[in-house]
């Protein structure tokens, strides 16, 4: 089956037709099975697993991230951000990793939150003289929080492929992803500390009226957070419900805002459509494949294999984690999670760990590969956002990136940084 997908990913075909041929071609050869009851299953599997629910928070949610991307709320978001970094080292270089933050709770999307986020910081902090690497390095390492904040596209796959709640995995990513955010800030403070010409000091500090008025520019942003993730957590709404208040509160801010239009509205849909029909199509096929990897006993002959390696919980999660850095070499978030989660999410409950951690694990891993070549999302956005060498871009991401997989490290040793939050929901 590895070599069926390397074969056809290789060949450069569409994620989701490859996947369908592997599962035929492994259902028809390595199982035996007539291609009628090829058929009849794959019409069982296609219709279930894309009449699911909760796929329908994915184009609504990332709709949101349209519109907002289309408009000026973005713009919004970095001029009420600027006066409030002005007293800490490093100043408007936070304002990469703070207004991905923010960003992230709206869109879902890492490619949304780097491409929305970066377009109004690259050029700025160029014009001011700032690092260029510390620029490009943060974006692309904040950027990536898009999969970890709630509302997550990725985590919602996860939940449907993991049967998990969904709610519970958005509380999950709370925690970890303000803690890479911090992380990262501490660690532009610490080099500007060490080097203050990486950041250069503004001629004329904003004054207290520009700092308040830079906090009625976050309003918007704000707003929609807390409507869409206060009426999950409150029990007011489903996730799927939250996604379509989302929508019209974000209708709502635009018209307020004098933003509105139809073309914006329509360009939007048109973008959501695009990019949900690709991952839906891609989560059918992958469903797909779990059912012949289940039919194949996959999963329970590793499960016996790695029991008889006598490994221990944690030398498991070391092999897996190595295993994800070199999917990300070749692989993008959502093809690692749904092609690997049928092997992989066994073994982790053999060994005890919990399913809702498993996924925040997951999504971090899937972050990190955001940032390796050749097939990191956020590099190839910031090449095209800033016209720099990809090489001069990894370089520049690469610290990013270590500080990602020590707070991976982190995460591991103390689950209830990702279990804190869910376990009050219980």
């Amino acid at each position: 089956m590895l070599l069926l997908i390397i074969l056809f990913l290789g060949l450069g075909i569409w994620v989701f037709s490859g996947l369908i041929l592997v599962s035929i071609f492994s259902l028809a050869i390595l199982a035996d099975f007539p291609m009628d009851r090829i058929g009849m299953i794959a019409k069982s599997i296609i219709w279930r697993s894309s009449s699911a629910w909760e796929l329908s928070a994915i184009p609504l949610f990332i709709w949101m991230g349209e519109i907002i991307f289309r408009t000026d709320i973005s713009d919004r978001l970095f001029r009420g951000l600027s006066p409030l970094v002005q007293w800490m080292p490093g100043r408007l270089l936070h304002t990469n990793v703070l207004g991905c933050t923010l960003f992230a709770a709206v869109s879902g999307s890492t490619s949304a939150t780097t491409a929305t986020v970066g377009k109004i910081t690259t050029g700025a902090l160029a014009e001011r003289n700032y690092s260029n690497s510390l620029s490009i390095g943060s974006l692309a390492g904040a950027g990536s929080l898009g999969l970890l904040i709630p509302p997550s596209i990725v985590m919602i796959i996860y939940g449907v492929l993991a049967e998990v709640s969904i709610a519970k995995l958005f509380a999950a990513g709370i925690l970890p992803g303000l803690l890479v955010a911090f992380v990262y800030s501490m660690y532009i403070i610490t080099r500007c500390t060490m080097n203050p010409e990486l950041a250069p000091k503004e001629t004329e500090p904003f004054s207290l009226k520009e700092c308040i008025s830079g906090l009625q520019n976050l309003l918007p942003v704000v707003f929609l957070i807390v409507l869409v993730l206060g009426s999950i957590y409150a029990g007011i709404a489903t996730p799927s419900e939250a996604a379509a208040v989302g929508v019209l509160a974000t209708f709502f801010v635009t018209i307020v805002m004098g933003s509105f239009s139809w073309k914006v509205i329509i360009e939007a849909a048109m973008g959501a459509i695009r990019t949900s029909c690709m991952v839906c199509s891609i989560l059918i096929a992958a469903a797909l494949l779990s059912t012949a990897i289940g039919y194949l006993h996959i999963p329970s002959q590793l499960v016996a294999v790695i029991e008889s390696m006598g490994l221990t919980p944690y030398a498991l999660l070391l092999i897996l984690a190595l295993f994800y850095v070199v999917l990300g070499f070749f692989l993008d978030g959502i093809s690692i999670i749904v092609m690997s989660l049928p092997i992989t999410l066994p073994l982790i409950l053999q060994a005890g760990f919990d399913p809702i951690w498993y996924g925040v694990f997951l999504v971090l891993m899937i972050e990190l590969a955001q940032m390796t070549p050749p097939v990191g999302f956020n590099l190839f956005i910031l090449q095209g956002l800033t016209g720099q060498p990809i090489g001069t871009i990894v370089k520049a991401a690469f610290p990013f990136f270590l500080l990602m997989a020590a707070v991976v490290m982190v995460v591991s040793l103390f689950p209830s940084i990702a279990l804190f939050l869910p376990q009050l929901m219980s």
